[in-house]
């Protein structure tokens, strides 16, 4: 195994002192009155021997590890890994690295892993937080750690979060399908807690209301968090199939139910937009590519990721006192997925039912 270069292998080599080396490579030459010269000759030995910092040990020295801990549901899912790859980019401009960690809405898994995130002692943390975080998120905010929340927070929490008009975002797309001729809307949603899809749930409702158009518990299905995706396949499918004759369109209120929900209208032979209407909240590559287009509220991700950058380190810095709330709009992506209600309603086969 080869040895690991030390600060003691740099000074060596340079023919100076340990303590020179570590002065230099913590960016403190021109403070202590270390020459350009030799500022430059450390670093370039540094580089040239593959010198990797500790940051753990550097972390216990200073109090500063710059490393940002990112907490999110699902790595693989289209919105969290798009975002998780802007604040990589954004921490990593201003010297941060990112460790990633995903919750899988797991609520035991959410607590530990925002635990073992602070017993590593980032400088900061960005959480899109589960319902059974509070008492974690509590303690950070006691201890005065900087944090940012994304994607959703509790409004009993005095902390800085970044997230989306998910009300307006729901409410927009009904007025969208309303003004369509769309007047049997079934909402597909997940029966939750978490503030967002509420959030959205509500837009739903309001936006019937303003159009005039009823509220109907059978047109709503809720999806368990932490079923498999063969499972909620099947349970849109029986939802759909059930409210045979009283949909003729269908929002998903995320990108993971509308994938399942359009496997589901394959699976019961109807095509879209030719037999119903779909439109999801939040994008993904498959609705953007495939055919037909599926239209979408979009999410901002970039915007969202590097506000919440932004946020933190300013946090860090210290030049940042005051929490601060942002909530940003969404934008209809209108593509093929939705047509005017001149066709009959769904019907499906008895054999489907």
């Amino acid at each position: 195994m080869t040895k690991k270069t030390s600060i003691k292998d740099i000074a060596a080599k340079a023919g100076v002192s340990f303590t020179t080396v570590s002065i230099v490579l913590n960016g403190r030459a021109n403070e202590m009155k270390i020459s350009d010269a030799m500022a430059q000759k450390v670093l370039g030995l540094a580089k040239k021997m593959n010198y990797r910092p500790n940051h753990f040990a550097k972390g216990l020295r200073t109090g500063k590890t710059n490393t940002i801990g990112l907490v999110v549901d699902d790595i693989s899912n289209y919105f969290f890994g798009h975002l998780a790859k802007i604040v990589e980019e954004e921490a990593d401009k201003l010297g941060y690295t990112v460790m990633f960690c995903s919750s899988e809405n797991n609520e035991g898994k959410s607590r530990n892993i925002l635990n073992m995130l602070v017993d590593k002692q980032m400088d900061g943390y960005i959480i899109a937080p589960t319902i059974s975080m509070l008492p974690e998120l509590e303690n950070l905010v006691k201890e005065k750690k900087p944090a940012v929340l994304i994607d959703r927070f509790y409004p009993q929490l005095d902390t800085s979060y970044v997230t989306i008009d998910n009300i307006k975002g729901s409410l927009d797309a009904i007025n969208y399908l309303a003004k369509k001729g769309l007047k049997n809307i079934a909402l597909v949603t997940n029966d939750t807690d978490q503030l967002q899809m509420m959030q959205r749930f509500n837009g739903y409702a309001e936006g019937l209301k303003n159009n005039n158009l009823p509220f109907n518990k059978a047109l709503v299905k809720k999806i368990q968090f932490g079923v498999t995706e063969a499972r909620v396949v099947k349970d849109i499918r029986q939802f759909l199939a059930k409210a045979d004759g009283k949909v003729d369109a269908i929002f998903f209120t995320s990108n993971n139910l509308g994938i399942a929900g359009l496997e589901a209208l394959r699976i019961l032979g109807k095509k879209v937009p030719d037999d119903i209407s779909v439109l999801c909240f939040d994008d993904n590559d498959l609705f953007r590519l495939g055919t037909p287009g599926i239209t979408v509220v979009s999410q901002p991700i970039k915007a969202i990721a590097r506000k919440a950058v932004e946020l933190l380190v300013a946090q860090i810095n210290n030049t940042q006192s005051v929490t601060e709330h942002v909530v940003l709009s969404t934008n209809m992506v209108e593509r093929e997925s939705v047509v005017p209600g001149d066709f009959p309603v769904l019907k499906f086969p008895n054999h489907l039912k």
